[in-house]
């Protein structure tokens, strides 16, 4: 029981310091004191990971079976459930980005979603798309910091309140103001975003003191960045507990990190359930409260956090048994609700017949994780500038770290591979600049730091070397240096070249051409043309791209 978990000593510090808070003598007895228990349920930067993968793990279909299991075993008790995702239900899993993420909206809401705030990755459809999305939800989308250009409306509802016997919760929809240098400037063009913290402070005052909020939750796809380190990402969570006062939760995503327990700041619990539904983040919450404490008919409250914890869905470990590996569960096996699978089934089943169809094959796996292409050159890399250069009739090719969501594995290459290694369906384009203009784009580019989406990979056939205070030394195409007053073509992605992940902005010079081919498209084409690949030629080499 929860509220078995809690000392009495507890009970009483609550009930002084509600006394205590009391502005007149004849603030109310501790006899007056009341509770409310809640759990908070979270996932964050789903991804379009609707059905389990090859080992069995996550999916919306066990992840109905856990969440049903915790709503009756918190309402037994007399608590509430609040099921809330942080964003990013868009892009990463091939059999849900050719359905518009359909799938996955359908099981959140079998599953029963409270709300959701808008990631940067709902973007990546056209606005017709998201619109379309929501019309699919049964939950409301939350943003409070995106507005139509034409009249400043907003384009989602800035928050809803939800009465949790009695106890209002307010829960605000954040966006990383990111989002406009993140996604196809196309798909953004009748919107603006402004600053998330900026905007919090204007709406938890109003939603404490004009609508009457007893807990405030911000629900955001802003980032968490321990001791708001953000670098030269837009500010996250931590400073937005710091910055804000009055906030009382916050459900995070964007970042992707695996919080195992909650990060407080300035008296916020900041909660984040790492990626893919790998996880579904349990927040148990008392509210204590006196009813018109002050004489006046306002309500004391105190929140406190009673149990949190990061639940595995079906996730595994490989383990060797009889001296063979096999992957077993690292806690006891959820089974899947049968009413999700049917539905989702039929997704599955027609997005996976499109899918499997073979475009070549590779001997050795190329990396593509996101902690490996943005943060060092890798063969994954090579292999897109390559296509996108051979493509274009290029000199060069580039291509952002960003847009490589996974890698390729040894064998047989399939489209559903291709697709999962570059979902966006990016335009390949291609810009030519003399020398001069050449080494200034390129060392933008290359000074951007690790660890993010920006980081560059060039084709194989360029050499270059930045030194201290980020300046271009060393600049080679095929073996020889760059001429200042040469004629160069670069091909790299519409993305990248409108200032996608704050690269400079290059679409507006008068040589840019978009070829109107996707890069997933170049990328099969290629690798069905060269087949079979051998990694080796994709490989960086040492001195080639040197960062000191």
């Amino acid at each position: 029981m929860l509220r078995q978990r809690l000392m009495p000593l507890f009970l009483t510090g609550i009930a002084l310091l509600l006394i205590g808070c009391a502005f007149d003598r004849s603030a109310p007895t501790s006899e007056k004191l009341k509770s409310i228990q809640f759990t908070v349920l979270h996932t964050n930067d789903n991804h379009g990971k609707f059905w389990r993968n090859r080992h069995g793990e996550m999916g919306m279909a066990a992840r109905k079976t856990l969440i049903d299991g915790i709503r009756r075993e918190v309402e037994n008790e007399g608590g509430k459930v609040l099921v809330l995702s942080a964003g990013d239900v868009n892009t990463g899993v091939p059999e849900s980005d050719i359905q518009q993420a359909k799938p996955d909206f359908i099981g959140m809401n079998m599953i029963g979603y409270d709300a959701m705030a808008l990631g940067n990755h709902e973007f990546d459809n056209p606005l017709d798309v998201l619109l379309e999305q929501e019309r699919w939800a049964d939950f409301p989308f939350l943003a409070a910091n995106i507005f139509y250009k034409n009249d400043d409306k907003l384009l989602f509802k800035p928050y809803i309140m939800k009465n949790l016997r009695g106890v209002r919760v307010a829960i605000l929809g954040l966006t990383t103001e990111d989002t406009e240098s993140l996604v196809m400037q196309d798909n953004v063009k009748d919107i603006y975003f402004t600053e998330a913290v900026a905007t919090a402070k204007g709406w938890v005052p109003k939603l404490k003191h004009e609508e009457k909020a007893d807990v405030v939750i911000a629900l955001t796809h802003i980032g968490h960045y321990l001791n708001a380190r953000y670098g030269s990402n837009a500010p996250g969570d931590v400073t937005l507990a710091k910055d804000v006062d009055g906030i009382d939760i916050i459900v995070g995503g964007h970042s992707q990190n695996k919080l195992e327990k909650p990060d407080i700041k300035n008296s916020t619990y900041i909660l984040q359930a790492w990626e893919w539904g790998k996880y579904v983040g349990r927040a148990d919450f008392e509210y204590y409260y006196v009813d018109n404490f002050d004489g006046k008919g306002n309500r004391g409250g105190v929140l406190k956090m009673v149990n949190y914890r990061l639940i595995p869905v079906n996730l595994k470990k490989q383990v060797l048994v009889d001296g063979k590996s096999e992957w077993v569960n690292i806690e006891p096996e959820i089974p899947e609700d049968p009413d999700v699978l049917k539905v989702l089934r039929v997704y599955q089943d027609k997005a996976s017949k499109l899918l499997l169809r073979k475009v070549g094959s590779l001997d050795k796996a190329m990396p593509g994780a996101r902690g490996v292409v943005r943060n060092r050159p890798a063969a994954m890399g090579v292999l897109i500038a390559r296509a996108q250069m051979e493509k274009t009739k290029a000199d060069l090719g580039v291509v952002n770290g960003g847009g490589i969501r996974t890698g390729l594995s040894a064998g047989n290459i399939t489209e559903k591979d291709i697709l999962s290694v570059q979902p966006f369906g990016n335009m390949v384009c291609f810009v030519e600049m003399n020398g001069a203009e050449l080494k200034h784009f390129i060392e933008d580019i290359a000074s951007i730091e690790p660890g993010n989406g920006g980081f560059a990979h060039f084709s194989n056939n360029v050499r270059l070397t930045i030194s201290g205070g980020n300046k271009l030394t060393r600049l080679e195409i095929n073996g020889k240096p760059v001429q200042k007053d040469k004629i160069y073509r670069l091909s790299l992605n519409e993305f990248s070249a409108s200032g996608g992940d704050k690269w400079p902005e290059i679409d507006t010079n008068p040589t840019f051409i978009n070829t109107g081919y996707t890069d997933a498209v170049v990328l099969k084409e290629y690798i069905q043309k060269h087949a079979p690949l051998k990694r080796i030629n994709f490989e960086p080499q040492a001195g080639d791209i040197v960062r000191k």
